[in-house]
């Protein structure tokens, strides 16, 4: 086996490129916080990685968020120094990144990043690691981003679709299936740090919430998996992050209440937020719910976006390469 691999880094031809489209995600799917995500098919950022014989990561942003080129401060370069550090490698790798997922929306975007970066590389590569691995060495930027290995972003951003992240160490990621849903989603453009987010929580959790908080997990998962549209709804309740989070983002009560009062099934936080998350059954419901949502933030005064979206299956998805 180290043998193929040894061959098909021997193989790699210097300027090789490929683009690719690393989706947006919502984590915690309400309930679920730090074991369930999903993946979303707008927004998404472009990435292009391309093989050069100078050894080391070059990062350029071809976006206006001014975040750090440099390697060891940017979850990219993290993502993708932690794969290189398993390789015998003599050439490098040069990232260009056009991020379309604002940082700090809570949709994933460091993720995005992380993970893109290590799924182009590995495609370069010859597909020679796993899809656990790519989610392994992409939580190395999660790190930077947060202070915390977690991969509710990162994991459905790399496999598509739903994921329960059963554990992290050792990783044990399982792959859900989902009905065909609509994701209403609005981001008013204030910005809540994953880190700010993870210090407010309360550090111990009453039995009663902590077993009814186990109860919607295990009623979400079951929802997903047998197409039950109203366990799924019934599952989408938070009784111990929501409650202490929610108070970060104005408008959350009134969105959420008349989302639901409009046919949503439920939602609520997308990941540490501020974006907010509301699952439809149909798309009418969820351009209702969007119709919603900007009555809401237009009351605030705030600027925000709004999406109507669907849940990516797929993933990171390779757009194209260049020899």
């Amino acid at each position: 086996m180290q043998e193929i691999i040894r061959k098909k880094i021997e193989n790699i031809k210097m300027g090789s490129c490929v683009e690719v489209h690393a989706p947006a995600t919502v984590a915690n799917l309400v309930c679920g916080f730090d074991v369930l995500g999903l993946a979303l098919n707008d927004p998404y950022d472009v990435m292009k990685i391309c093989a050069c014989s100078e050894k080391g990561i070059r990062i350029r942003h071809t976006d206006n968020y001014h975040l750090s080129t440099v390697p060891e401060q940017n979850v990219a370069g993290v993502a993708l120094a932690e794969m290189m550090q398993e390789l015998d490698i003599d050439f490098g790798f040069e990232v260009t990144i056009e991020k379309r997922i604002k940082p700090g929306s809570g949709l994933g975007s460091s993720a995005a990043s992380a993970a893109g970066s290590v799924v182009a590389a590995d495609y370069l590569l010859g597909n020679i690691f796993s899809k656990d691995d790519l989610i392994r060495f992409a939580m190395a930027g999660e790190k930077l981003a947060s202070g915390v290995k977690h991969a509710d972003n990162i994991s459905p951003c790399i496999y598509g679709g739903v994921t329960l992240i059963r554990s992290i160490f050792p990783l044990d990621i399982v792959p859900l299936h989902a009905p065909p849903m609509f994701v209403a989603v609005v981001h008013p453009q204030i910005e809540v740090k994953t880190s700010d987010a993870r210090e407010i929580l309360r550090k111990e959790v009453l039995l009663k919430n902590a077993i009814r908080q186990w109860g919607n997990i295990a009623g979400l998962v079951a929802g997903f998996l047998k197409n039950d549209y109203e366990l799924i709804s019934r599952s989408l309740e938070d009784v111990i992050i929501e409650p202490v989070r929610s108070m970060l983002i104005p408008g959350f009560d009134d969105v959420k209440k008349k989302s639901v009062y409009a046919g949503a099934l439920g939602g609520g936080i997308s990941g540490s937020g501020p974006s907010i998350f509301m699952l439809c059954k149909t798309k009418d419901i969820a351009m209702n719910v969007e119709t919603i949502m900007k009555e809401v933030y237009d009351g605030t005064g705030l600027q925000f976006h709004t999406y109507v979206t669907t849940i990516n299956n797929e993933g990171i998805k390779i757009i194209n390469n260049s020899n």
